[in-house]
């Protein structure tokens, strides 16, 4: 007997701006349910045969339109219900692009906009703990 998993592969990217002296993060509202106009971290299912990397890439273009050469691997998401469709294990990723970088909202994004870590709004999925998680890493770093 074949086992086949159910479990599906996503990433999300947190992407970073700074504007003066505090940060941004980008994020797109949704507009399909699950979750439908909420905000969320840009990202989507991985693709038969694609890099998690580029996966990461091409979800931020075809929901924001922008283009990112370099993206670093945060952490592995797998609550069995931080999808409420089915058991998703989402893979982050983070950048950082320029205060001038455009963006707008393509594909299943209904709209997009800059957020200031300080005032995030209500979130979908787990992307609340992804984006903290990302900023105690690699933002907020430790005094010595």
């Amino acid at each position: 007997m074949n086992y086949t998993p159910k479990i599906f592969v996503t990433v999300d990217v947190v992407l970073f701006r700074k504007m003066n002296s505090s940060y941004e993060i980008l994020l797109i509202q949704r507009l399909n349910d699950p979750f439908k106009d909420y905000w969320a971290l840009p990202g989507g299912f991985v693709d038969k045969n694609e890099e998690l990397e580029t996966a990461a890439k091409r979800e931020l273009f075809e929901e924001t339109d922008i283009q990112l050469f370099q993206v670093k691997q945060i952490k592995a998401y797998g609550n069995p219900n931080r999808d409420p469709r089915h058991h998703t294990i989402s893979v982050a990723f983070m950048g950082e692009i320029d205060s001038l970088a455009e963006a707008k909202a393509k594909d299943d994004a209904k709209a997009v906009k800059w957020f200031s870590i300080e005032e995030l709004p209500a979130l979908a999925f787990d992307h609340a703990e992804i984006i903290r998680d990302t900023i105690e890493k690699f933002i907020i770093k430790p005094a010595y």
